[in-house]
């Protein structure tokens, strides 16, 4: 890829920063960026000391979560008058090399990301209850249309499949509770905050959410693993709004096409005035993720379901800074 345009070093630092308020799987941060001099291009590569041996072992949630940081640069660029040209997977050889960016002047086809723009900041994944307020059609024909945009479908279940994707979530739930390596495995990442011990990564308590006092709350409660004194309960709503996005393959292209979907989508449902929340332990094990399929709708691989609704925003979590994830070469 020949980039058309160079880029000042002070650009490239405000792309990436943006970038790095992707969602990804336990608030890894799992990505590395490198800014070529000589081709003025950004390569984006995954970071194998943030991989999850157990929970993700072929590193699907670590492809979602770097596609999710690709199309906050693409974001990013739309909003600098940037189009972010992306070449996938360039190198066969090299397999945590997910990515090739260059940059020219044109805009980007189709419906300009730019507006997302105002939406990387407010976008958290929120833990509280929601209310019962359906969200409306139009609303989700527009998420589903911004899925379409990145290749990806999300659809909307039906009430028995939602209850099916709840009892996975409490099968999930208790897979991990009676396996140590899956509880030490998340526990690294939930935490005290950034108070203690310096930590921009991980899921601080403040985070957590209240918990549920019954057990039908489509989300992972990390209270489960790490018990926080004094916490309180809440009553979630009795039938959560979920989609699930999917796409016909299920490998590192697909993978990688579904977190940039995932992040379109959630800055869309945020620009929309919804709560968003994401559902992503039935997922992790492999009997659990096949049953999650909706059989009446698609026969396509669930990379992701998202709980939407309307509710109290989420809270931030922290983010490693531009000076920690790029490099220059």
């Amino acid at each position: 890829m020949t980039a058309r345009l160079l880029l000042d070093p002070l650009t490239v630092v405000r792309l990436v920063d943006d970038a790095v308020t992707a969602p990804s799987m336990h608030n890894a941060q799992p990505w590395h960026f490198v800014l070529r001099r000589g081709t003025a291009t950004i390569e984006l590569h995954g970071d194998p000391g943030r991989a999850m041996a157990h929970a993700d072992p072929d590193h699907r949630a670590l492809h979602l979560g770097c596609g999710a940081a690709l199309f906050g640069l693409r974001v990013s660029a739309a909003h600098r008058g940037l189009r972010a040209q992306v070449l996938p997977l360039p190198d066969p050889a090299d397999p945590w090399w997910f990515a090739t960016v260059g940059f020219s002047a044109s805009p980007e086809a189709g419906p300009d990301p730019a507006g997302l723009h105002p939406a990387l900041r407010r976008r958290h994944s929120s833990r509280s209850p929601f209310g019962d307020e359906p969200v409306p059609a139009p609303v989700l024909a527009g998420l589903a249309a911004a899925a379409r945009r990145e290749g990806c479908r999300l659809t909307i279940p039906e009430p028995w499949h939602v209850r099916t994707v709840l009892e996975l979530a409490r099968d999930a739930e208790h897979r991990e509770e009676t396996d140590p390596v899956a509880r030490a495995e998340t526990a690294a990442w939930a935490h005290a905050g950034p108070g203690t011990g310096g930590r921009n990564d991980g899921v601080p308590v403040t985070a957590f959410g209240p918990r549920a006092t019954a057990g039908n709350a489509a989300v992972r409660d990390f209270g489960r693993i790490r018990t926080v004194r004094g916490r309180s309960r809440a009553t979630f709503e009795k039938d959560p709004q979920l989609a699930l996005l999917t796409t016909d393959g299920d490998g590192p292209a697909a993978w990688l096409r579904a977190g940039q979907a995932l992040h379109r989508v959630l800055l869309r449902a945020t620009t929309d005035g919804l709560a968003t929340s994401m559902t992503s332990h039935p997922l992790e094990w492999p009997q659990l993720r096949w049953a999650a399929r909706d059989p009446l709708a698609c026969a396509g691989h669930v990379q992701m379901v998202l709980r939407l609704g309307y509710g109290p925003p989420g809270t931030p979590t922290p983010r490693r800074p531009a000076a920690e994830v790029l490099e220059v070469r």
